[in-house]
């Protein structure tokens, strides 16, 4: 390997000139000479450390949270105007606030958190719209278990039930339109001999 001077190294440092490029990926930084180096084996590496910050998802999240925790001091269990509803495995428990129709679930906006689907979306407006409230009230919802369609119908239920201790008044529309019957129907479990919960194996007499 042949030796390099230090002042042979110096006046290619000071003759060289670069021209920086950040590319599309996140957090990379690429450096090219402006023009070909004389010597061929001469090479230079240049390491670049870029600090990552934080992504807009998460901090969308924190401020949710922050937002959230603000509106509901003292957390969920604290409030009065809350409610529980169940569907399948899923469990959400509701609270409403006077507000403007917001939705928030699992410190997620709803339309985020329920991937745009509107039928799932419109479970969780039709307790509020058959009373005339879609505007009236913020809806905070923690849910966890099944699926995000059962989640949704345990949030109906649960506004529906939350809506219940704002009046007793509310029983008999929401009643009629059946929003505070528990829906008990679950998956039939699996019974030995047997490949799911009713269908059996082919019957082969020999």
């Amino acid at each position: 390997m042949a030796t390099v001077s230090l002042s042979t190294l110096t006046s290619s440092f000071s003759s060289l000139s670069f021209s920086s490029q950040i590319s599309q990926k996140p957090f990379s930084l690429s450096l090219k000479p402006s023009f070909k180096s004389q010597n061929p084996k001469t090479k230079l590496t240049v390491v670049a450390t870029v600090v990552a910050e934080p992504l807009t998802a998460d901090l969308e999240t924190l401020n949710i949270e922050k937002y959230v925790k603000s509106r509901l001091p003292g957390g969920f269990a604290a409030q009065t105007l809350i409610g529980t509803g169940r569907r399948k495995c899923a469990i959400a428990r509701v609270v409403i606030q006077e507000g403007t129709g917001k939705f928030i679930i699992n410190y997620r906006d709803a339309k985020e958190y329920l991937q745009g689907n509107p039928l799932w979306l419109q479970y969780i407006k039709i307790p509020l719209a058959t009373l005339g409230y879609e505007t009236s009230y913020d809806v905070f919802v923690k849910a966890h278990g099944g699926g995000l369609s059962g989640q949704a119908q345990a949030i109906s239920l649960g506004i529906a039930r939350a809506l219940l201790k704002v009046s007793e008044d509310h029983r008999k529309p929401l009643r009629k339109e059946g929003l505070l019957t528990r829906d008990a129907r679950t998956v039939e479990r699996k019974k030995p001999g047997l490949k799911k919960a009713r269908k059996a194996p082919q019957f082969s007499k020999r």
